[in-house]
């Protein structure tokens, strides 16, 4: 598929979002860059900001089977991944698939369940795959997570653990619109109180799960040159050695934002990436992967500020 036929693709699809969802244009294009890299993408904002309105929009305008779990703190692991039943009539255990069976995976507020529960998605975002009692049952082709969580400042949340923040290629912050924005949404919303249902907002078929398969290979053949793939190492490594930063980014992550480059750079209609490809996706990539020292805090750095040293530290190829 070439990267012209892409672009139209993706216009439609904004096009489409923008007619439900209003504003959140960097959220919706974070969205587009973790679909055309086969990743997940970590949501996080204040409750009422339009996230599960605009995963639902998403599935929908690309003809994606789509599972919804709300995680509370009472979820156990069998409740994302299923069970095996024994069936009396066969003699046999037969497995009974939960919500991750699927393509487009809404975790609503991943961060109100305890770690156990929310670690068993670890595998399926790793290999696609879930294992359970010994025997490993593949997952869709598509399947893509896209998780909420609200600001762990607010009450009844529970940390992610490192090793699933790594499997996100991206976290996005939603901030609240303009007032200009919520005035619109109001004028489009504001005639009920329930998020209105998909059905009821008569989505366009853009895309099928062949077509996204064909936008994912044109993304992972594209062209990314010595100098730029240098560029990305140097970055990752950085984050390990910056006083600042008690933990630095894994080698997953540089793979991780190669790979989101090359789909930024299609988005942009380039057959090749460039530095600033990296640059605007360094913070998105990194934040939730870098955990800031304890003495970096009591002198007031954020998270944001340390990523920003980092980029400043490395020069980016001309």
């Amino acid at each position: 598929m070439d990267i012209e036929a892409i672009r139209n693709v993706v216009a439609r699809l904004k096009a489409q979002v923008a007619s439900v969802v209003v504003g959140q244009e960097t959220v919706v294009e974070a969205l587009l860059v973790a679909l055309l890299s086969e990743g997940h993408i970590l949501l996080e904002g204040p409750p009422g900001t339009a996230k599960t309105l605009l995963a639902r929009v998403f599935a929908a305008s690309l003809d994606l089977g789509m599972n919804r779990i709300q995680f509370t703190p009472d979820l156990m692991p069998g409740d994302v991944l299923g069970t095996n039943l024994y069936n009396f009539q066969t003699a046999q255990f037969t497995l009974t698939k939960g919500p991750i069976f699927t393509d487009f995976l809404l975790a609503d507020e991943i961060n109100r369940t305890p770690p156990k529960t929310q670690s068993a998605l670890l595998q399926a975002m790793q290999e696609r795959a879930v294992t359970l009692d010994g025997k490993t049952w593949p997952l869709s082709n598509g399947f893509m997570v896209v998780a909420t969580q609200n600001p762990i400042e607010q009450e009844g949340t529970y940390p992610l653990p490192e090793a699933q923040l790594d499997r996100f290629l991206l976290k996005v912050i939603v901030p609240f619109p303009s007032r200009d924005e919520e005035r619109r949404i109001v004028g489009l919303h504001g005639n009920r109180t329930a998020m209105p249902k998909v059905d009821a907002m008569h989505l366009e078929r853009i895309a099928t799960l062949d077509t996204l398969g064909a936008m994912r290979e044109t993304v992972a053949n594209l062209q990314l040159a010595d100098e730029v793939a240098d560029y990305i190492v140097d970055l990752v490594r950085q984050t390990r050695e910056h006083p600042a930063l008690l933990h630095g980014a894994s080698p997953r992550a540089a793979a991780m934002l190669a790979t989101a480059s090359r789909a930024l750079a299609v988005l942009r209609g380039r057959n090749f990436v460039i530095p600033d490809d990296v640059k605007e996706l360094f913070r998105p990539a990194m934040r939730h992967r870098v955990i800031l020292a304890p003495g970096a805090e009591v002198e007031g750095l954020t998270t944001q500020g340390v990523l920003d040293q980092v980029m400043g530290q490395v020069p980016a190829p001309r």
